[in-house]
């Protein structure tokens, strides 16, 4: 008879069993998913974050390297450097955020870090696609912009230390071919600028006068099949590129999402 009491409290507790194990095998479940999610987000944080450091030293680099280049290309002064600037610092400042939103485990913060690579992607999908749509037109406003720079040249502005750049780079001259310099300002006192010469050493200036002489001397190619070429050989990498940064920015979401649901749904709070 003495047994009978404890079996009825045994009793009494088995309904209430199932209910707090399951609560608790669910915490068990949750919590290693909410760690899993937490570490690949800060690693995804910290590749956002890298892409801003990379964007920032490519428009400072830009802005202090390129600019000259840019002005050839450009009809008007380009923004393009101070774009990434601003990008590249902006997504520093949230990759940041990001990782510091993911320890603290805050939905409201996760759900802000979200949104803001939401705008990222849009942005960058907008620029990705005018970029692809208008390389035509860049095109155009580059042969009239170069040929303007030649036909205006006088070997000691920015824009025509920019031509010299081009012509000596890609080892080029003139437009079409090296026959367009002689409709410059620069032509008919100087001939061919020195930059047109194969052998600098070999180019007297009575020869770069001389059309017959100087087009032995001289490089042929002309300057805007070379760049163009080099522009759509190119164009689908960068397009690739920036595509495949911009789908990075949903997989981010995707992460910020999921784990602020988990952490709202079981009130789960970082220690």
């Amino acid at each position: 008879g003495a047994r009978e009491p404890v079996s009825e409290a045994r009793a009494r507790r088995i309904p209430q069993r199932p209910e707090r194990s399951s609560m608790a095998s669910r915490r068990m479940e949750t919590k290693p998913v909410i760690t899993c999610l937490k570490t690949l987000l800060i690693i995804y944080s910290f590749i956002f974050w890298i892409t801003g450091v990379i964007l920032l030293a490519v428009g400072v680099w830009g802005k202090l390297t390129l600019g000259t280049y840019i002005s050839l290309i450009a009809e008007n002064s380009t923004n393009a450097p101070y774009v990434l600037i601003g990008t590249g610092t902006t997504i520093i400042i949230f990759g940041l955020f990001g990782c510091f939103a993911t320890c603290r485990g805050s939905p409201w913060m996760l759900k802000l870090y979200a949104m803001f690579l939401s705008l990222v992607f849009l942005a960058e999908l907008v620029a990705g696609i005018s970029g692809f749509v208008f390389r035509h037109e860049i095109k155009d406003t580059f042969l009239r912009t170069y040929t303007e720079a030649i036909h205006n040249y006088n070997g000691n502005d920015d824009r025509s230390n920019a031509v010299d750049n081009v012509q000596t780079n890609l080892k080029c001259c003139g437009v079409q071919s090296y026959t367009n310099w002689t409709s410059s300002v620069y032509w008919t006192e100087h001939g061919f600028p020195p930059s047109c010469c194969v052998n600098s050493s070999d180019c007297l200036p009575q020869d770069m006068h001389n059309i017959t002489v100087a087009a032995t001397k001289v490089y042929q190619k002309g300057c805007y099949d070379l760049v163009t070429s080099f522009m759509e050989t190119n164009m689908g990498i960068i397009a690739g590129v920036a595509f495949g940064i911009a789908f990075s920015q949903l997989i981010g979401m995707l992460l910020a999402c999921c784990l602020s649901r988990f952490i709202t749904a079981n009130q789960y709070e970082m220690v």
